[in-house]
This record gives structure tokens, sequence and C-alpha cells, in this order.
């Protein structure tokens, strides 16, 4: 579907919006964007490509419910490396004035989107839009929130540009809400690709240099799951990818994708992303509805349970009852859980299901702990200093020696230690979703919000080989900022 542009001043790029062309057997629309940067040549990249993910309880998502956004026009300002493709740079510029070929240019991706999508599948329908000014920012947080109607997306999008659709053109809800996406909080994905001749094979990825990464290069985060023993980094389905490091500093990325060695890459480029912001997260709601997530304030109603499966289970008292679910693949996760007594006060952030009607837990923080009691031992007699024996729930304590009796009171009850203390929980690395904000990024004080420092644009492309040196890098503090909700 073509729509007529509106008419403007020229000084704005295009946005790009690519979404569902992957499926759970292959191909990544991240891949997608290599191959359009490649095709699309002729126009210059206006900052760093952007992946952005989206509500990850939709149904129908093909895997990780990302988009992508390309912005697309004559370059201004200083270039900086966000890749490399084919061993040539690829550079993009902080700012960037509009381009007449907005027909070439959506004639040039659709051969791309019918070249690489994935048609065979059932659950994969590519849309792609280009436009001359971005929807309004209420898209992109109603997609990456709640649900958002195909007709919704296209009303969104009417007067901007051009929307492209193949089969039933789910796509276009993606494609236009990544275009929509103003950053209020941002982080950097280095994503590197295998040739294509090694696809669907075992990745050669060494795990040491993996488990320095957190040390050698501090921005990054979820690299490596220290309770599984697991290298993250990597995907474990057939697709392009070789594996992606994320981060708050652009700049320590490429150097840090360096440093890891083993199998190299055939090309990598830098994205500016959503992941780990927490903006999926609806804080406070009047009401828990299915496909969204939450963040809920409530006590600990009674004792968890562990269900079949592994799972772990407790029940809050909200504003309605709800059940707070740890599932199996948490792991040691569900031990916090199982540590939680009745009138404890937490703050649940999670994804409601509809049936069984329960938050599957993303983090949990205990904000108070109830006093708990144990059974206090017996008291010695008073007399001899035997133990005296209880005479029943209700009756007195009796020395069997010599026959005195003192009341229930001279044993009274004491304190029994917690297993916890009040604080934030997360589950492993390994068990967390793309969107959720790691509790290291919560609490530090060491990046920017919006991103850190870049590269510098003379330095050349990184050597990949084992032990590459870090590029120099700056990096402001990092103030976490709730994000309120605009929709």
């Amino acid at each position: 579907m073509d729509y007529p542009a509106r008419q403007g001043s020229g000084c704005v790029p295009l946005y790009l919006g690519v979404d569902d062309t992957d499926s759970l057997r292959g191909m990544c629309t991240t891949y997608l964007a290599t191959e359009l940067v490649r095709a699309l040549s002729h126009v210059d990249l206006i900052g760093y490509p952007r992946l952005v993910r989206l509500n990850p309880n939709i149904p129908w998502k093909t895997r990780g419910n990302g988009a992508i956004c390309l912005r697309l026009g004559r370059g201004r300002g200083p270039k900086f490396l966000v890749g490399e493709i084919e061993g040539r740079a690829v550079w993009a510029y902080p700012r960037g004035a509009a381009v007449s070929s907005m027909e070439y240019i959506a004639e040039a991706v659709a051969r791309i989107v019918e070249a690489w999508a994935e048609f065979d599948d059932p659950r994969t329908n590519p849309a792609f839009v280009l436009l001359r000014h971005r929807p309004r920012p209420g898209l992109y947080w109603r997609a990456v929130r709640d649900v958002v109607a195909k007709e919704d997306a296209l009303s969104a999008i009417r007067g901007l540009g051009i929307a492209r659709e193949w089969k039933n053109g789910r796509g276009v809800i993606g494609a236009a809400a990544a275009t929509a996406w103003r950053p209020r909080d941002r982080t950097y994905e280095v994503l590197a690709y295998r040739h294509p001749s090694r696809w669907g094979s075992r990745r050669e990825i060494p795990a040491e240099p993996v488990r320095r990464l957190g040390e050698r290069f501090p921005s990054t985060f979820n690299n490596y799951d220290w309770e599984e023993g697991r290298v993250v980094i990597t995907p474990r389905t057939p697709c392009p990818i070789l594996c992606g490091i994320r981060g708050d500093d652009p700049g320590e990325l490429p150097s840090a994708l360096a440093s890891l060695g083993g199998e190299p890459p055939d090309r990598w480029l830098l994205f500016e992303t959503n992941q780990g912001t927490d903006d999926h997260v609806l804080h406070h709601p009047e009401v828990a509805r299915p496909w969204t997530t939450v963040d809920i304030e409530g006590t600990v109603a009674s004792h968890p349970r562990t269900i079949v499966g592994g799972h772990v289970v407790v029940p809050v008292r909200w504003r309605e009852p709800l059940d707070l679910v740890a599932y199996e693949p948490s792991k040691g996760f569900r031990d916090v859980v199982r540590a939680l007594s009745p009138g404890d006060r937490v703050r649940a952030i999670g994804a409601v299901r509809e049936t069984p009607r329960s938050v599957n837990l993303e983090k949990l923080q205990v904000i108070t702990l109830a006093s708990t009691i144990a059974k206090a031992a017996n008291p010695p007699c008073p007399s001899c200093g035997k133990r005296m024996k209880s005479s029943g729930r209700a009756g007195p304590y009796r020395c069997r020696r010599c026959g005195v009796r003192r009341p229930q009171s001279d044993a009274p009850p004491v304190l029994r230690a917690r297993e916890i203390d009040p604080g934030w929980y997360e589950p492993p690395v390994g068990s967390r979703r793309h969107l959720s904000q790691p509790l290291k990024r919560r609490f530090s004080a060491r990046f920017d919000r919006k991103g850190g420092s870049r590269q510098n644009a003379q330095q050349g492309l990184p050597q990949f080989s084992r032990g590459a040196d870090s590029l120099p890098t700056t990096s402001p503090a990092y103030l976490p900022a709730d994000i309120k909700e605009d929709l």
C-alpha cells in the first residue's frame, strides 16, 4: 500500500522499518538489515541502526519479537563506525538530510525482503514501511506494552510514506512501531554474523573470553550464565547470528567482539536498542491484563509451593489475588521465592498469564520481611534444671522428676532467622527476557542512559583475534529514570 507522502522541508531522513522476516527455523531480521545496508549504499545511515523489541508476550511472534529501523539520508557531521560488511567499513552520521529517491529505495527494500524472508513459515508475515516522518511515539509504547491491531498501525502512518506487506502483512505493526521509537533509555548490541557456509553448524566461541567480558568491558551485560556455566551471547537456533554482545557504551562493543577469538565473523553491525530497559513494563496498573507485563506491589498471602515441573508458586494479595510464579528455567531464583513467608511485602515485575491466572516473574523486590515464629525449646525446671515436658497445646509445662508446673509463657516463642534479605532479586542470565532490565543496569552509576561514548571515527576496523585491546572510551554517569507511560 502506497500512501501519499506529506510534503516536508527536506531536512529529515527517511525512516525504514522492517519486521517479521524470520522464523524459528532460521533467518534473522537483523541479518536482513545488513543486506539492506549493502543494497542501499547510495544513501547514508543516519545514526545507529536500530533493533527495537516489542511486547514479548505476543503469542504469534516469530522469535524475539524484534523489528529494525534504519534512518536513511545524506549524512552530515563526522562519520562514525557502525559495522563491517564484506571487509568494508559501514559508517553512519549524526545528522542527515532527506533524499528524493523514495520509490527507488522502496523497490530495493522489497527485493531484499523477497530474497531473504522466511515466506514458507506460516507464522512469518513480512512488511516494511518507508516514511518521511515518524509516527507519534504512542504507537511504540502501545506496541511494546500491549497489543496493537494492524488497522491501528496503518492508521498511525497514514500520509507519512509507503507501506508494503506480504501474506497477512502483520509485520507492518512492528515495522511502524520501530520507526516510532524515541529512546528515553537505550542500550547497544554488536551483532556478528556467520558465513552462510557455516549456518546450522556448531558455533565456535570459546567460553573463557566470554567469562572475562564483564571485567574487561564493564558496560557489557548478560554475557555468561555463571549459575549454569553457559555462554549466552550465542543463540541456540540455526540462524545467521554468530553472537551478540550487549552494553551501555557502544565504543566498547566492537573491541569486545574482537576479543573473543574463535570463529571469525563474516560481518557485524552495531545496533542501538531498547533491550534491557524495562520499556515493556506497565507500572502500577489498575488491572493485570493478559499479554502485558506489570509492576505490582503486594503482600504474600500463604506459603510458597512447588508444583509439577519444579515451578514455584506463591500467592499474593494485590488489587486481586494473584499467583507469582518462578518457572523451572529460573533455577536458583526459585529458592528466593521459596523463602518467602506470609506477610512479606514484595514488588513483582512479570508477565500476566490468563490461564492459570498468574504473573511470570522477571524480577522480585523483597520490600519488608514479616516476623516468623519458631517453636521455642521447652524451659528448664526451676527446681532441678531438667528440661520440662509439654502437657499439650494449651497445657502447662511439667517436670516429670519433681512435678513442678509452669505456664507456657515461661517459654516464649522466638523469631526465626530468615533465609533472604530485603532487596532485589532476578533470574540467572540465561533465563532473562530481551527487554528485562538487569539489576546491573538498574543500579549502575557508570553509564549514561543515552549510551556513553562513541568510538572515535578515525579508528580503523577492529581486528578479530584473541586478546584485542579495548578502544578508548569515556563513560558518563548512568542515571536510571522511571519511564512514564506515554500511551
